[in-house]
């Protein structure tokens, strides 16, 4: 109990913090219209969400940034639940795979690693599809999901299981069992299919080259000269950001010992409710760099704030520069928004991809190109009527859903995270797009008051 009575202490410091950082906020523009359809998404009776964090960035400058709801509940006494601030961090999850991928760039910059080298050479073991021997799989691959690897045997493995990813991946390991993990249908290079597991090789190569921890690497390339906070490991967060980590909540009751959705049930905690228990550390002092990528979650495992998010977004719209300082290249940049796959629209077994629904339409290096394609209710549309396209990568796991977007040509850009649904998302498909209704409902409003509009005095 003395680590939630310091956390909740610690809330009531953040209250004051945010009222000290009124001034600043005040610079964004007013939009109550927004603040009501966004309020109305959230607290729909029959359909609520937990919370909401947004923010967009209209001609490469914030406009607006709001939070809605709790990110986190006490059941037993309501006024207690702390509401959602502007330095709520949520567990973002494949919005994870855009932070590590600005992780590898910088390495690519800094000679340490090469992008169509085979990774074979940073892992100090041969990676290879046994369908397809004769073909090297490369950092190229991995990020834009078109490596041949696949989730089907899984994607990650504790440090208690003491896994070493080449026991996995190669036929002599023995973790490889039947050899799920790798695609017959294509060569590596020639068929995007999304999955997990390549990211953990990433992140094993990440650290194979550099002798250090994923977390603690991430928090050295990217996090610290960003002055983000949060990051891929709680264990290690200082009191105050583990203050303002969400809970992740679905609305649920149990029956025959089952939990069932149920929009009239209690707020379950699905993830990251650490008011009474302190989140476990990962890693052992005994593990092994380069082993085991999967551990610190380069695919899902990052914490960071709807805030955090508009600044990496801004550094992608300023071609790699952050506050002055150039922190990627403008080449880098452009290497992630440069086309590695495109949907050939040929379903079926002539297709290049699978592309969920038709939600994956373009992608390029750890980002999604977004083509504004809608049909029946599929597709990759943004926004209502379309008109916004751009790149950027979704979130979805443990409740949350999430997005970051940006458009390079009007420098445009949103982002959303959504704390998670007291409803069964399922029923209630998005209208024009593969994504879910309420989504939709969030992109649109913002896009119709914050961007498109022009920006409000």
């Amino acid at each position: 109990m003395e680590h939630r009575w310091r956390a909740l202490t610690l809330a009531l410091l953040a209250a004051l913090h945010l009222q000290a950082n009124a001034d600043s906020a005040a610079t964004l523009s007013p939009m109550p219209m927004l603040d009501a359809e966004l309020a109305a998404i959230v607290q729909r009776p029959a359909q609520p969400l937990a919370s909401l964090s947004t923010l967009a960035v209209r001609a490469g400058k914030p406009v607006y940034q709001a939070q809605f709801g709790k990110q986190w509940m006490d059941p037993a006494n309501p006024q207690n639940s702390i509401v959602a601030n502007p330095q709520t961090l949520y567990r973002i999850a494949s919005l994870s795979k855009l932070v590590t991928t600005l992780g590898v760039m910088r390495l690519v910059e800094q000679g340490k690693l090469q992008l169509d080298a085979d990774v074979s050479g940073y892992l100090g073991y041969r990676l290879r599809n046994p369908h397809f021997p004769d073909t090297a799989i490369t950092l190229r691959m991995l990020l834009s999901h078109t490596s041949s690897l696949r989730d089907d045997a899984g994607y990650y493995w504790e440090d208690r299981l003491k896994v070493d990813l080449r026991d996995v991946l190669t036929p002599t390991g023995r973790l490889y069992g039947s050899g799920t993990m790798w695609s017959d249908r294509a060569a590596p290079g020639k068929y995007f299919s999304y999955a997990n597991l390549p990211w953990g090789v990433i992140g094993s190569v990440m650290e194979a080259v550099t002798g250090e921890r994923f977390d603690r690497l991430m928090r050295r390339l990217i996090l610290d000269p960003m002055g983000l906070h949060g990051g891929f490991h709680p264990a290690d967060f200082s009191d105050a950001d583990l203050t303002h980590v969400a809970t992740l909540y679905r609305k649920r009751r149990e029956v025959g010992g089952q939990e069932i959705w149920d929009s009239a049930g209690p707020w379950v905690a699905q993830v990251d409710d650490y008011h009474d228990t302190a989140p476990a550390p990962r890693a052992g002092p005994d593990y092994v760099p380069g082993s085991n990528g999967t551990l610190f979650g380069p695919q899902g495992n990052c914490r960071l704030s709807a805030e955090g998010l508009g600044r990496i977004l801004l550094l992608l719209l300023n071609q790699g520069r952050h506050e002055g300082q150039q922190l990627l290249t403008q080449q880098s940049v452009a290497a992630m928004l440069s086309p590695q796959w495109q949907n050939n629209g040929k379903p079926g077994v002539h297709s290049n991809g699978d592309s969920n629904q038709g939600q994956f339409q373009a992608w390029g290096l750890g980002l999604q190109l977004f083509r504004d394609v809608s049909e029946n209710a599929r597709g990759d549309r943004l926004v209502q009527g379309g008109g916004f396209s751009g790149a950027g990568h979704f979130g979805d796991a443990w409740g949350l859903t999430a997005l970051l977007v940006f458009d390079p040509a009007t420098r445009h850009g949103m982002v959303y995270l959504s704390g998670g649904p007291g409803f069964n998302p399922e029923t209630t498909p998005g209208v024009y797009s593969s994504t879910f209704r309420f989504e939709e409902e969030i992109r649109t409003a913002l896009y119709r008051h914050a961007l498109r509009v022009p920006a409000r005095p």
